[in-house]
C-alpha cells in the first residue's frame, strides 16, 4: 500500500530546527517553491508535495468526490505532518493553499507557529457587498474553454495569470505544469475552487496570518485581499511591488525574500 508520503510525492530538505511546510497553488506542482525552498533551506527543514492530481501524483487514483471540498487536502497537510512528526511549522501558501491553510490550522491550531499566505481568496464568486472578480456566466466560460481544448486555453490563461510574455521562464514554467495535469482533473479542481465558500472560516482562525498581495492579480482582486485581513483577527497585510497571480514564478527573487521576512517577523 503506498503511503501518504509517497502518494504526495513529499521532499525534506535541510536540517533546521524550524519546518517550513509550503503548500502550491491550483496548476502548479512542488517546484513552483524551488526558488523559495532553495533560500529556506539554509536555517530551516522545509517540507514540500505534490496536491493529489498535481505534479507526480497518481491522477488514475483521484478520487473526484473526496476532493470537491478543501477540507479533503487540509486533511492531507495534517496527515503529512502526522507522517513526519512534525509537531509545529510556519506554513506558506499560495492561492488556494491559502484556505487549505486555514482550514487545517482551524482542525489543529497548535501545529501552526504561523501561516504566511499569498493571493489567497475565500470566495471568487460576486456576491452581495462582495467582489470575488467573477460572475457565474464567467466563471461558465471558463469551464467551457478548458473542456473543449485545454492545451488552447493554457497558452492564453498563463500569461495572464503570472502577467507576463508567453516565452518568459514564469509563463514557461505555468504553461509546463498545467499542461501535466490531466484536463478532467483541472476542470474538477478548478470548480471545487471557484464555486468555494470560505468567508464563514475566517474567524475561527486564531494563529498569526501574514497575508502578502501582488498587483493586478488576475484571480484576486484587491477588495479580497482587505476582505480576508479584516476577518481575521490577527493578521498582518502587505502589497508588493509584484504584479500577477503568481509572483514566486514572476520574480522569484523579490518573492522569496518577501516570505522570508514575513517568516521571521513576530507573530
Amino acid at each position: 500500500m503506498t503511503s501518504i508520503l509517497e502518494a504526495h510525492n513529499v521532499k525534506v530538505y535541510g536540517t533546521g530546527e524550524k519546518v517550513a511546510f509550503l503548500s502550491h497553488g491550483f496548476g502548479t506542482d512542488q517546484t513552483a517553491w524551488k526558488h523559495v525552498a532553495s533560500d529556506l533551506v539554509r536555517d530551516h527543514r522545509v517540507v514540500v508535495y505534490d496536491m493529489m492530481g498535481a505534479g507526480t501524483t497518481n491522477a488514475d487514483n483521484f478520487p473526484f468526490s473526496r476532493y470537491s471540498s478543501l477540507h479533503a487536502y487540509a486533511d492531507d497537510v495534517l496527515a503529512i505532518l502526522d507522517e513526519l512528526g512534525v509537531e509545529r511549522c510556519v506554513y506558506v501558501g499560495h492561492s488556494v493553499s491559502s484556505m487549505i491553510g486555514f482550514l487545517a490550522s482551524i482542525e489543529r491550531p497548535q501545529v501552526f507557529e504561523k501561516i504566511v499566505c499569498f493571493s489567497a481568496s475565500p470566495r471568487y464568486l460576486n456576491d452581495e457587498n462582495y467582489f470575488g472578480g467573477n460572475e457565474v456566466a464567467d466563471l461558465e466560460a471558463l469551464f467551457e474553454a478548458m473542456s473543449s481544448n485545454y492545451k488552447t486555453w493554457v497558452a492564453g490563461f498563463a500569461p495572464l495569470a503570472v502577467l507576463g510574455p508567453a516565452d518568459s521562464p514564469g509563463v514557461q514554467e505555468f504553461s509546463r505544469t498545467l499542461f501535466s495535469l490531466r484536463p478532467d482533473i483541472a476542470l474538477s479542481v478548478s470548480r471545487t475552487i471557484y464555486f468555494s465558500d470560505y468567508r464563514a472560516i475566517l474567524p475561527q482562525v486564531s494563529v498569526p496570518v501574514h497575508l502578502l498581495q501582488s498587483r493586478n492579480d488576475l484571480a484576486v482582486p484587491e477588495f479580497v485581499t482587505n476582505y480576508v485581513a479584516s476577518h481575521l483577527h490577527n493578521c498582518v497585510v502587505e502589497y508588493l511591488p509584484i504584479e500577477g497571480h503568481l509572483p514566486h514564478l514572476a520574480q522569484p527573487e523579490l518573492m522569496t525574500e518577501a516570505i522570508r521576512r514575513h517568516i521571521e517577523q513576530p507573530p
